[in-house]
């Protein structure tokens, strides 16, 4: 990931964040002219619910629970002519089940220029947020960005990766943008969406998957009400999470838990049919089982779900055509 936003004014370094956002501020009396509190930025949004949920049919592997949840949630907030309050997913589960996968779709899905849209704001703590000695500032200039980039269109997508990795206590600066205040600072926000994705949670939800499988049930029948507290627990016990001791978490201001279940070996399989077809090539059972036979899955006996997911299909599959 190169950039927080690929459209709007791209980060670079954190230095001179500020000044950029004064930039936002003169760009917002330009649009002025043209709209009142963000009307004009929804030229930008235009949300294909029938392209997302067909996408989401044919490449996302095992994740029917993802799937169901992301586009209700989706569908109930753009429906909604005026929100109460942002819609906030965060995304859970083990790493190469598809959680960037389904970031990076809602993006294409929602705004005409996806993720290269000037209102989707994509962060990451490694680029973006990588010295912990310098939370303060962070959160000053987090703040400043959000809220300048709300003013100039309320129609935003904020995508905030390996939440995990989070200095603690620099999200609670997004605490007020994600309530049911009316207004806050002044910013038109209620349009908003925000999405948080993190490993953390995983190895619960691995379990449960696991223990459906032993129990001979199917994975299908794993429901979000088996996994919401166990997630939840995760996430505060998880010293290193951006919610850990977060008025984020104790006030309830995450509208949707999304767990993304770990992925078996038809699933892996699915991937590798996936990235063959994205290539242009016909399916090569060679090739596939190549792919697979090098693929490690877990735990050590059952050997059931791919340690990876699905995240080093495409480079195997380089190494082995």
């Amino acid at each position: 990931m190169a950039a927080a936003t690929r459209g709007c004014r791209p980060w670079g370094s954190l230095l001179g964040l500020l000044g950029l956002v004064s930039a936002a501020a003169a760009a917002w009396d330009l649009t002025s002219l043209h709209c009142h509190f963000g009307a004009f930025c929804e030229c930008d949004f235009q949300p294909d619910f029938q392209g997302l949920e067909c996408d989401l049919a044919q490449h996302l592997a095992g994740q029917h629970l993802a799937k169901a949840l992301v586009v209700k949630a989706l569908k109930a907030f753009v429906q909604d002519p005026a929100p109460t309050k942002p819609l906030v997913l965060s995304l859970h589960g083990w790493t190469g089940t598809g959680k960037s996968y389904v970031s990076s779709l809602l993006a294409r899905y929602l705004f005409r220029g996806g993720l290269r849209s000037p209102h989707v704001h994509h962060f990451s703590p490694v680029i973006h947020f990588p010295h912990p000695g310098h939370v303060e500032r962070y959160k000053k200039d987090l703040k400043s960005w959000v809220q300048g980039n709300l003013t100039a269109c309320s129609r935003s997508l904020f995508l905030f990766d390996e939440m995990d990795k989070l200095a603690p206590g620099l999200m609670e600066v997004l605490r007020p943008f994600l309530g049911s205040s009316w207004v806050v600072f002044g910013t038109n926000y209620r349009k908003a969406i925000f999405i948080f994705i993190s490993n953390t949670g995983g190895e619960q939800i691995n379990q449960v998957a696991l223990e459906a499988w032993r129990s001979r049930r199917d994975r299908e029948d794993i429901r979000l009400q088996e996994l919401e507290l166990v997630i939840s627990q995760a996430v505060l016990d998880n010293p290193h999470h951006g919610f850990w001791r977060s008025g984020i978490m104790e006030e309830h201001l995450l509208d949707v838990l999304v767990p993304f279940l770990p992925l078996q070996r038809h699933h892996v399989r699915h991937c590798v049919l996936n990235e063959l077809a994205q290539l242009g090539l016909e399916p090569r059972d060679e090739v596939v089982q190549a792919v697979l036979d090098s693929t490690t899955f877990f735990p050590e006996d059952e050997q059931l779900f791919s340690s990876n997911g699905c995240k080093t299909v495409a480079s195997r599959i380089a190494f082995f055509l």
